[in-house]
């Protein structure tokens, strides 16, 4: 099997959400972190063969990565573009069903990496 290519969205400023957030985790908590970066690795590894429970589609071409540590579930939006590609949106902290709001980010995200990919991807320090 071929290795996904994981990229981050990037935003206009040149800000990249996931890894501010990942940043802050990695402070916070370094066993969720952990966790978190195994659940990105497996998706360089397997790409769109990734499944539940680890990976799950929610809609619109928008995904969640799955790492959960004592009860807390970390979620990490993605999305597919160009071959072998995948930009990284942003990942949530969450309890009960994902905010519509945080999958329409994601899909307003999604587009401006569609139209621009140069300007809205950066590569990934994982």
């Amino acid at each position: 099997m071929s290795t996904t290519e994981v990229q981050a969205f990037q935003d206009a400023s040149g800000e990249i959400p996931i890894q501010a957030w990942l940043n802050g985790l990695r402070r916070s908590n370094p066993k969720a972190y952990r966790k978190c970066l195994a659940r990105i690795l497996e998706l360089a590894e397997q790409g769109n063969a990734m499944r539940r429970p680890h990976a799950d589609y929610l809609r619109d071409g928008i995904y969640e990565l799955r790492a959960s540590l004592s009860r807390v579930h970390y979620r990490i939006r993605y999305f597919f573009f160009g071959k072998n590609v995948v930009a990284v949106s942003h990942g949530i902290t969450k309890e009960g069903e994902v905010p519509p709001k945080e999958i329409e980010l994601s899909i307003t995200r999604m587009k401006l990496v569609k139209k621009s990919p140069a300007k809205y991807t950066a590569n990934f320090n994982i």
